[in-house]
């Protein structure tokens, strides 16, 4: 039985990886397709005023709805059109301005053909994605996008398998080229998804979670330590800015320092907020990136930064435990630190 279990376990993963090598020769054989026809096709999309309308049933409408996602997040405007509803009044979304892909495996594909006589009317130029460049669509297309594969990974070599993997990887060519072509950024690409983490990590300033005003701790350098104690514990945020007779921001208090203070003092209350204090505290400035206070505070092992202006007066504190009730990681940033 144990054999018989080791025997089915051997095939199942001979079959994974068979599937897996068709897919990847399908994807790897694109390149050499990668042409001038192809850069033809980038500078169009480039050069429209209008979307990306991309058009496809069954399969092929699945990953023409990807493409359109991707491109849409990417910098370049895309709809995707079924052809069935289109020809029952949603071919009204399509302006001369567009530029029509028309995405069929076997270009023949009957709901898609019967669109291309309005798209003419219309007058958008129209590329298609095929995997017949003999085919009826690729004879009526202004430019044709090869995405035919030796096989699929289907044994009967039926279920589109390699097919759309390839034709995917063609339309994620063309996003990325555009968007290299458009100096697309990854604060843009950010704009466009403030919902997720990386919207997050590169849109929300520090000034946006910050404590200010009467709820910042801050004592003068000359306050004694039982006051200090006070300001600390009824602002809640662990620390206390302590600054100086201009209201310049010269040292910072945290629990941490009453910790290791109470181990070596006696007599706390005799000391003012100067003797305690920690010079030199780091900080950060208002607009600077959550996310880089977050790194400054990993990278120094602190949980709380002083929010400070121009002339370096306290106007704020951030805590580690606001940024990550807002979401944010701990990963890498590009972003530099400030000291």
């Amino acid at each position: 039985m144990e054999r018989e279990q080791t025997v089915i376990e051997k095939d199942v993963i001979e079959i994974g990886k068979r599937v897996i090598q068709i897919e990847a020769s399908a994807v790897a054989e694109l390149e050499k397709r990668i042409d001038e026809n192809f850069a033809k096709v980038v500078e169009l999309i480039l050069n429209s005023q209008g979307r990306v309308i991309i058009t496809g049933v069954g399969k092929s409408g699945i990953i023409a709805r990807k493409i359109v996602a991707t491109l849409n997040s990417t910098g370049t405007p895309a709809l995707y059109l079924h052809p069935v509803d289109a020809i029952h009044g949603d071919l009204g979304v399509v302006r001369k301005e567009d530029v029509v892909i028309c995405i069929s495996k076997s270009g023949d594909t009957v709901e898609v053909l019967r669109l291309i006589p309005i798209f003419k009317r219309i007058g958008v130029p129209i590329i298609s994605m095929v995997g017949n460049l003999n085919s009826q669509l690729a004879r009526v297309s202004d430019y044709v996008l090869n995405v035919s594969v030796k096989e699929e990974a289907c044994p009967y070599n039926l279920a589109p398998t390699a097919s759309t993997t390839a034709t995917l990887a063609m339309g994620d060519a063309l996003a990325i080229a555009l968007l290299e072509k458009r100096n697309f950024t990854k604060e843009n690409f950010a704009l466009f998804h403030p919902g997720g983490n990386l919207g997050k990590r590169l849109l929300l300033k520090v000034e946006e979670l910050m404590v200010t005003g009467n709820e910042v701790p801050i004592v003068h350098i000359s306050t004694p330590m039982r006051e200090t104690i006070i300001e600390m514990t009824s602002k809640r945020l662990g620390a206390t800015c302590v600054v100086n007779d201009e209201g310049k921001l010269v040292g910072i208090i945290t629990d941490g320092d009453l910790r290791r203070l109470l181990q070596r003092t006696e007599n706390v209350f005799a000391l003012t907020a100067g003797d305690v204090m920690t010079k030199n505290p780091k900080t950060i400035k208002k607009d600077a990136l959550a996310v880089t206070a977050l790194q400054q505070m990993e990278t120094y092992n602190i949980t709380q930064l002083v929010v400070i202006d121009d002339e370096k007066k306290p106007i704020g504190m951030i805590h580690i435990h606001d940024l990550v009730k807002a979401g944010l990681s701990s990963s890498e940033t590009d972003n530099e630190v400030e000291q």
